[in-house]
């Protein structure tokens, strides 16, 4: 595992950053679409796919760029300090990870092909198993919880059949379909309800257990590269503030108690850095073991970067409390990360009893 980034991410990670600061900033772009139920615009969009940003974990077979999800987290990272409200997560990562358990072909290669090119917008779920709906021979039946439902043309459905548990596509406008949105912490975040009744769905393909779990670990990871970079953003947003801002005539940075709230959240944030880059390194190299820990120990530390949001607006002061301000902005972005398939409690006693596994400590090297 490399802890250092190459020259070719590197430009990704420059390139993303500086698309997303021209095209898409919070002052113009973000805050406009915080009560838009797409969260994106055609043209950021578009440039989103242009700059090859949807097609990264697409195989080239199907027009992607067929890179790891290193190169994901990279775009994940600097989407979460744009605080990038659209259908990112859901149409280039948890896609074309659903996709690719069943192959680049058929419809599943339609489906790639089009997410590459931007043409397709798509969601995946549910991903919580807590309400997979019934399918009976190509008939849908159920309701879900999908992100991004109402951005997306395509919802890519897990549902039970006879055989098992499949992925189903069904088309956004089919009739039977009903999208309702449920309003959350984080108006960056577009969490929807979706129902279908008697809703024709096309077959891709049977996934195990295993195949799921590995999209669900997958989600959790990108999602917990996105609250990086929203973390790091507002400390820096935070840091610079106590250099300029002056009280007693100095500089508020000058004092201990405003060092020390620094240094927590440079601690916490690195300490989660060290956690993600391991993560989105396991998600394609490590044992499905290993990567499930790995995307389980992130997870639990959710509400510890969460934290930062929070001490960044002790640092910001009265200004930090603003709705004018970004820093609310951030946190709830954070605090989505942290509820995001269940709080982090769940996640601890996982780890945890990993942790005391014998089996485990005996494989460990």
């Amino acid at each position: 595992m490399n802890l250092e980034l190459t020259e070719e991410q590197v430009a990704l990670r420059d390139t993303a950053r500086r698309f997303l600061a021209e095209k898409a900033p919070i002052s113009g772009h973000v805050r406009a679409l915080l009560d838009d139920e797409i969260g994106t615009t055609d043209a950021v969009w578009r440039g989103l796919a242009d700059l090859g940003a949807t097609g990264l974990l697409v195989p080239q077979e199907c027009g992607g760029a067929g890179m790891t999800m290193v190169e994901a987290g990279i775009v994940a990272e600097e989407l979460g300090a744009a605080l990038h409200p659209g259908p990112w997560l859901s149409t280039a990562v948890a896609a074309p990870r659903a996709l690719a358990t069943l192959g680049a072909n058929g419809g599943a290669a339609d489906i790639l092909t089009g997410i590459a090119d931007g043409g397709t917008i798509a969601t995946v779920g549910p991903l919580d198993h807590a309400s997979i709906p019934a399918v009976d021979g190509d008939v849908l039946r159920g309701e879900i919880a999908l992100p991004d439902a109402a951005a997306a043309n395509v919802l890519l459905v897990f549902a039970e059949d006879r055989g098992g548990t499949g992925l189903f596509a069904v088309k956004s406008d089919s009739p039977g379909v009903s999208v309702t949105p449920e309003r959350g912490i984080d108006q960056t975040r577009k969490h929807f309800r979706v129902a279908f009744n008697d809703v024709t769905a096309d077959p891709l393909g049977t996934l195990s257990s295993d195949a799921i779990a590995a999209v669900v670990d997958d989600v959790l990871i990108a999602t917990a590269a996105d609250a990086l970079g929203a973390a790091r953003a507002v400390m820096e947003l935070a840091i610079e503030y106590a250099k300029v801002r002056k009280q007693f005539g100095q500089a508020i940075g000058s004092f201990q108690a405003i060092q020390h709230l620094c240094v927590d959240m440079y601690e916490t944030v690195e300490l989660a850095r060290s956690g993600v880059i391991h993560a989105l390194w396991a998600a394609d190299n490590a044992d499905a073991e290993e990567r499930h820990l790995s995307a389980l120990r992130a997870k639990a530390f959710a509400g510890r970067l969460a934290t930062v949001g929070d001490t960044a607006i002790q640092v910001f002061g009265g200004t930090g409390f603003t709705w004018e301000h970004d820093a609310h902005l951030y946190l709830k972005r954070l605090l989505s990360w942290s509820a995001l398939l269940g709080g982090p409690d769940r996640y601890l006693i996982e780890v945890g009893r990993s942790l005391t596994n014998p089996e485990r400590q005996m494989r460990s090297p």
